[in-house]
């Protein structure tokens, strides 16, 4: 069922944000939940629900034990960002149609015509939609991070890299 209405909320940002992350870990190591949160500064609790989407939906994998976590279920080319939100939010619609056109004061009182009045409105809107999802659907995983190497210096990533990498330790000890 589609959710009438809703946004995209913060959570496919935290979303998103984390399983770029995961795409080259340290030592091709998994990385936990509470890593990935306060490397953002975000509620470990409320990421770790979204992270139970991502794994229902396919997009991630969880080991088990002490060096466990997650790991992307596949490659990052092969993730698309539609395929984030929607395991995040579900399969939401942006534009709420109330159609307010079969309540208008020029019909009321008259039994309704099927099919006989095709709101332009709400058409204009399904079309913005569909393009919106079809944009989504091409962007991947992969994108963005080929994206970030332009724009992030080699020692921002290494500097994240290294973190991860210290955090992991300290979960262990």
């Amino acid at each position: 069922m589609i959710q009438k209405g809703v946004a995209f909320g913060v959570g496919v940002e935290y979303a998103l944000h984390c399983l770029v992350n995961l795409i080259d870990p340290p030592a091709g190591r998994h990385l936990g939940v509470a890593e990935l949160a306060e490397y953002q500064g975000i509620s470990p609790s409320y990421l770790s629900k979204i992270f139970v989407r991502l794994k229902k939906a396919g997009v991630v994998r969880s080991a088990p034990g002490v060096k466990g976590g997650y790991e992307l279920a596949k490659p990052a080319d092969q993730i698309t960002f539609l395929e984030v939100v929607e395991a995040v939010e579900g399969p939401v619609q942006l534009f709420q149609c109330r159609s307010i056109i079969d309540g208008c004061i020029l019909d009321a009182g008259k039994p309704k015509q099927p099919n006989s009045t095709v709101c332009a409105i709400h058409a204009v809107m399904m079309e913005a939609e569909e393009k919106v999802r079809g944009h989504l659907r091409t962007r991947t995983l992969g994108d963005i991070d080929r994206e970030l190497d332009g724009v992030l210096s080699v020692e921002r990533r290494d500097a994240t890299r290294r973190w991860f990498e210290n955090a992991l330790k300290l979960s262990e000890a």
